[in-house]
């Protein structure tokens, strides 16, 4: 059967890579959103954002947000948004939630939502049982569509019970994310394993952190699965960590792997059709260049 065009899901930012480990990360309002505008161009059909404060430090609140949100949509109207609920830095489920506040133009199209605690090289993230239905509830109620984070195989046994209980419901996204120490390595093995425990009609992207990131999405491309790829999860060109990427490098990078494979590069509004998102009135997706940053 012939596989669907490929998403892919540009996380731009994160919350640990600084300006100190790159100078391609983008960290403003205006340099997410001119970032994004780059790789819409180049491919990308959803952005996976997250936002710093004036001191580039992670922050949840709705104000950071709103603006970043604002850029994004002014420069790609047409592209799905996705604002991340992380515990990483902050743990009560008022704060996690503030950003699903945003309403309007500025409402987001989907939130993260991972599905289980774990340990990161350096710290843990937290997602108790009440917090994961908390956020799943409150993106229910507002009409806003879970990205589901899998780290593990027991996060995919977890959405079937989150499913089973009234808590998930369809449309289903998840982002499969191998590689990290403390969770699943990046194997073949791994993944496969994941995307058959799938619940039935799951849209899934393979996602490998760091040196993990080309041989996760090769995979899931040729698998027939859709792809997360940017500077959040790793932030060079090759394994060596002799050159730096950009977003776009790492796009343009994937995009042509696809074609070179046969499959053809979504478009948001085809993204939204894949998934089950509704449709975005009045949306032109004509993405505006901005030249910052240079490519390395």
């Amino acid at each position: 059967m012939e596989a669907a065009p490929l998403i892919i899901n540009l996380c731009p930012t994160g919350m640990v890579p600084t300006r100190q480990d790159s100078p391609h990360v983008p960290l403003t309002p205006e340099e997410i959103g001119a970032d994004v505008a780059r790789c819409r161009a180049a491919g990308a059909s959803i952005v996976h954002l997250h936002a710093r404060d004036a001191q580039g430090l992670p922050t949840h609140r709705i104000g950071a947000f709103r603006d970043i949100v604002a850029e994004v949509r002014a420069r790609c109207p047409d592209i799905v948004v996705c604002v991340t609920t992380s515990g990483r830095r902050v743990k009560s489920l008022e704060d996690r939630a503030e950003v699903l506040g945003l309403d309007g133009d500025l409402k987001p199209d989907m939130a993260s939502l991972t599905l289980g605690s774990m340990n990161f090289p350096k710290e843990a993230s937290v997602n108790a049982p009440d917090t994961i239905r908390g956020l799943a509830e409150q993106m229910q109620a507002r009409g806003i569509v879970p990205e589901l984070e899998l780290f593990d195989q027991g996060m995919v046994d977890y959405a079937k019970y989150l499913i089973a209980h009234g808590v998930l419901r369809p449309p289903l996204y998840a982002n499969l994310l191998l590689g990290s120490l403390g969770t699943l390595s990046a194997t073949p093995l791994h993944l496969a394993q994941m995307v058959n425990e799938l619940p039935a009609g799951t849209t899934w992207a393979g996602a490998g952190i760091g040196r993990f990131q080309l041989g996760v999405n090769s995979l899931a491309i040729a698998m027939g699965g859709h792809v997360r790829v940017g500077l959040e999860d790793n932030l060079w060109w090759d394994a060596r960590k002799e050159r730096l990427a950009t977003n776009a490098m790492l796009v343009e990078r994937v995009a042509g792997i696809a074609r070179a494979m046969g499959r053809e590069i979504a478009s948001p509004d085809e993204a939204r059709r894949i998934i089950g998102l509704p449709a975005r009135a009045g949306a032109a997706g004509v993405p505006q260049e901005v030249p910052w940053p240079a490519s390395p």
